[in-house]
């Protein structure tokens, strides 16, 4: 009896690790549309592992370029927010596949400016979310914000 329990769990290991080692790993995918950021910069625009897709930081400049939008914080979240948007459905997202948003804010005494701009661009529910002040972000931006996005999300 003890030996065919030994057997009956050897199997049991054996067929189980069979089917783990068979299981094929997500697909690393790294993206670049040139849709927002020049394709020629030292970092991809996404990444898609699977069926979640990683946005590198956006910051508020007019798309293909470097240049911050004029107006200030309020713009430049306006403009951030529209090339995450861009960013998403050059790859087949939406907004509302987004779960998870990382904010950097020059000046944290300007959350509540911020936050009014944010709360236009989902629907229904939002991303879950942290934020922190940053000393320097990039271009001299006021705002940068990294999300990541998973399909069916939305659903």
């Amino acid at each position: 009896m003890k030996n065919t329990l030994r057997l009956l769990a050897m199997i049991a290991c054996l067929l189980g690790a069979g089917t783990v080692s068979a299981r094929k790993p997500a697909r690393v995918e790294f993206l670049n549309s040139g849709r927002v950021i020049p394709t020629t910069l030292p970092f991809s625009e996404a990444v898609r592992v699977g069926d979640v897709l990683y946005l590198s930081g956006q910051i508020g400049i007019a798309p293909g370029t470097m240049t911050l939008v004029p107006g200030g914080l309020a713009e430049q979240t306006r403009q951030t927010l529209a090339n995450i948007r861009t960013t998403l459905v050059a790859n087949g997202y939406t907004m509302g596949d987004v779960v998870k948003c990382t904010v950097m804010l020059s000046d944290m005494s300007r959350w509540a400016e911020f936050n009014e701009v944010y709360k236009t661009f989902f629907v229904g529910h939002y991303p879950a979310r942290s934020a922190f002040g940053a000393n320097g972000l990039a271009l001299g931006a006021q705002v940068e914000i990294d999300c990541i996005a998973a399909t069916g999300a939305a659903g």
